[in-house]
């Protein structure tokens, strides 16, 4: 279309310059002439194609680019429709956006404002689906080892699914056959917006309740829906509800859709059910079974009971007839027990008479306690006296010898003399001895002197030698030493001079 034909506005069609025909436009209104006229001819479009930049704004708004091959369509998606597009846009995803084109004068770009979202095609959607379940499987949430085995009778099973739907119905008739049980409802959106995040919230809350609760926790779950295609059944496949699954303190049986469809869930899960009957069944026994297998039971035990009675019985007799009449078997036992009674009287009695008469004889040598205190006393006397006695010798030989020793001692006044004495006797003898050793070491130190002296190279100074030296002191002994103008220090007997060799 062109662009003088999309508006009539006289502001536009001012007169033209001298010596042109062209309009003269601001850039304020050739912007708003072309986002006018993209506005009216894409008002509404469909546009395909691969994710390659995405980006949230914090205030919530959506910024991607749209590519195919070289070309790309910048797009945005206002935080109001964000939360309704059904998924979540991520880089190499190919989509079909729906929405409106307009431009964006701030930039000089046009771009797209998206109303919807869809993945373009079943194969991109599995793409998806297939990447997203191998990163789930790389942490961990789809290993074996994490499943739990499920409770054999459950007292409550807690379902998460649409109240409405026909897979409530299904689950309740099932288990009313098979084996009655308390049923704990969450009602949950199934598909559309926001049902992956009920979901997941439904089997949170299940997980949160008190098993003592007003509201008890169930102890299985069972999570369900119909059949629905792909897109359908997306809800289960959002990460966030495979993770509360994974998560989940409680058994949980999975029952999406029909034998055919899979979602992530199912391998999050402890058990898979190929439909919501299916996993009522798996959820309980069935009552009538259980009921015949205990009177099956029953009838056994009454049978193997009454057996191993009859078996008792038949060992008591037999064991009866092999033993005969206790009684003849205990008599002479008896017998035996009445002498070894009387025996052991008569060796009871012979043993404390014997006692008695020892002690009778022990107490006829024994001597009154006053006899036995008067001998001590005697006895102490007597050894007192002849420690005294001793006593008396030690000390008379002990002052005797004192005596002979003090004799033998002189008065300290004689040893005080004595020993100035023997003092000043030593230190003349070391005045002494200490001059011989000076005037011995003067005397060497005087000829090391004299012979150092005489070998001594200045002392030929004074017959006529000379000491020859270069300016830093080092001896000329050698006229090749010395080279022409070479400056040399002559040391004679009375001075030094200085010279310049020729």
């Amino acid at each position: 279309m062109p662009i003088m034909a999309a508006s009539k506005s006289p502001s536009l069609f001012d007169a033209p310059r001298e010596g042109t025909n062209t309009p003269e436009f601001s850039v304020g209104e050739i912007s708003n002439l072309v986002k006018k006229t993209v506005e009216q001819t894409f008002g509404s479009v469909r546009v395909r194609g691969e994710i390659s930049d995405c980006k949230l704004h914090t205030n919530g708004h959506l910024y991607l680019t749209l590519k195919e091959g070289p070309a790309i369509l910048a797009a945005v998606c206002w935080r109001g429709q964000v939360g309704r597009l059904g998924l979540k846009p991520a880089i190499g995803m190919e989509v079909v956006c729906t929405g409106r084109l307009t431009t964006y004068a701030g930039q000089s770009k046009y771009q797209m404002v998206i109303e919807g979202m869809a993945l373009a095609g079943i194969g991109a959607l599995l793409k998806m689906l297939e990447e997203r379940k191998k990163k789930l499987a790389a942490e961990g949430l789809f290993d074996p080892a994490r499943k739990r085995p499920l409770p054999y009778l459950p007292r409550l099973i807690g379902v998460v699914t649409s109240p409405t739907g026909a897979v409530i119905r299904d689950i309740l008739h099932r288990l009313s056959e098979r084996f009655p049980r308390p049923v704990l409802l969450w009602p949950v959106a199934v598909q559309g917006e926001g049902a992956a995040e009920q979901i997941a919230a439904a089997v949170e809350g299940f997980n949160a309740l008190s098993p003592n609760g007003a509201v008890p926790r169930p102890d299985i779950l069972i999570v369900a829906r119909g059949g629905g295609s792909v897109e359908d059944l997306m809800p289960f496949n959002e990460e966030c509800v495979v993770r509360a699954v994974a998560n989940s303190k409680i058994p949980v049986i999975s029952a999406v859709g029909h034998e055919t469809d899979t979602t992530l869930i199912d391998y999050a899960s402890d058990l898979r059910a190929p439909t919501p009957t299916a996993a009522a069944e798996k959820a309980v026994p069935v009552r009538a079974e259980l009921l015949s297998q205990i009177v099956d039971n029953g009838t056994r035990l009454y049978q193997a009971a009454t057996r191993l009675l009859q078996d008792k019985a038949e060992l008591l007799r037999l064991t009866e007839r092999a033993l005969g009449d206790p009684a003849r078997a205990i008599e002479p036992l008896a017998q035996r027990l009445d002498e070894k009674s009387e025996r052991l009287e008569i060796a009871r009695r012979g043993f404390f008479e014997r006692a008695q008469a020892k002690l009778n004889e022990a107490a006829g040598k024994l001597r009154h306690p006053r006899d036995i205190l008067n001998l001590a006393v005697r006895m102490l006397d007597e050894k007192s006296q002849r420690l005294e006695i001793a006593r008396r010798g030690v000390f008379e030989r002990a002052q005797a010898k004192l005596n002979e020793a003090a004799g033998k001692l002189r008065h300290p006044r004689d040893l005080l003399n004595l020993s100035a004495e023997r003092l000043a006797n030593a230190g003349q003898k070391m005045s002494y001895a200490w001059k011989d050793l000076y005037t011995s070491k003067l005397n060497r130190l005087e000829n090391k002197s004299a012979g150092l002296e005489f070998l001594s190279p200045r002392a030929v100074l004074g017959r006529g030698y000379a000491l020859v030296q270069d300016v830093h002191g080092h001896v000329i002994a050698s006229a090749k030493q010395a080279k022409r103008g070479d400056k040399l220090r002559i040391e004679l007997q009375d001075g030094k001079i200085e010279a310049v060799t020729e």
